[in-house]
């Protein structure tokens, strides 16, 4: 299975201190799926990690085969991918506008038939479950599903040193229980998912969306 964890966050300037707080708790991701599942390919998704440019351009707008080409090999990695972890803090009661803005460059198809985990965090004592509520209507539009649990970090700088280990060895225990219940979810989905897309190609039996605006509208 190839998991993406995507981080919503570009932050890098302060308050808060630390700037880039979700980088730990996707740290505490990736460390946490590799070991419960060492046969998975688990990769994280960083959005500094890609020039999305200053004016907004999505993925399916270029011509095939004119798109630059750390865009079109993200594409190919989440079109690839068994399920995905989204990572994110709160902005005003709702999803970072980074994993927003990262997610949108790709149409739902690439994303569709496929499971997703919610985790959300924050530096005080909310863990930004607001913006959990949000990501449920966001993610299912794309068509990867969240699974029921979620994640849920508050206070994170306190959780998590640099390196996304947790800091108290005895409440680590409580936090990989913690996750586990999210991982198995989103594990058991995704198996559930591959196999009946094997049996039945989705994109074949209900189609995808078109490029064109006037395909998708309802019969006059």
């Amino acid at each position: 299975m190839n998991i993406l964890v995507f981080l919503g966050s570009t932050r890098q300037s302060q308050p808060p201190k630390p700037p880039r707080l979700g980088s730990r708790v996707a740290a505490a991701l990736v460390a946490h799926f590799r070991e419960s599942y060492p046969d998975d390919e688990i990769e994280l998704i960083d959005p500094l990690d890609y020039d999305l440019g200053e004016v907004f351009k999505p993925h399916f707008a270029y011509a095939s085969g004119r798109a630059p080409e750390p865009l079109d090999a993200l594409a190919d990695r989440i079109r690839e991918a068994g399920a995905y972890v989204m990572v994110s803090p709160e902005y005003n009661h709702s999803l970072s506008p980074a994993l927003a803005h990262l997610l949108n460059h790709f149409g739902s198809s690439r994303y569709a038939y496929k499971p997703s985990l919610i985790v959300t965090y924050s530096a005080g004592q909310w863990g930004g479950v607001r913006a959990a509520v949000g990501m449920r209507t966001f993610l299912s539009e794309l068509g990867c599903l969240p699974v029921s649990a979620m994640v849920h970090v508050p206070h994170a700088a306190e959780v998590l040193d640099d390196e996304g280990r947790y800091r108290d060895d005895e409440g680590a225990e409580r936090w990989r229980t913690y996750l586990q219940r999210g991982s198995t979810q989103l594990r058991w989905w995704a198996e559930a998912a591959r196999r009946q897309r094997e049996e039945a190609d989705p994109h074949t039996l209900i189609g995808d969306f078109t490029p064109e605006p006037r395909q998708r509208d309802a019969p006059g």
